[in-house]
């Protein structure tokens, strides 16, 4: 059977020392996207928009067709 040498183990715990590095540094990335988003005011509203398409902005809807009138008075 054959075992990994040192420097072949040193190799795959190097890759591994890198990986970590690399995912703390993307997290790092995006708590500072995210921080930056909470000092701007990107936060500040969040239910705003998804409510504001529910209310009545005062706008009146355009007549109805000629065919639908018709239609409307024969029932």
């Amino acid at each position: 059977m054959l075992t990994p040498t040192l420097a072949q183990n040193y190799c795959k715990m190097s890759v591994m020392v890198l990986l970590i590095l690399a995912s703390i540094f993307v997290a790092g990335l995006f708590l500072f996207g995210f921080l930056w988003a909470l000092k701007n005011g990107q936060y500040d509203d969040a239910e705003g928009p998804a409510v504001r398409i529910l209310f009545d902005d005062g706008t009146i809807s355009p007549p109805a067709s000629d065919e639908e009138e018709k239609t409307e008075e024969e029932i």
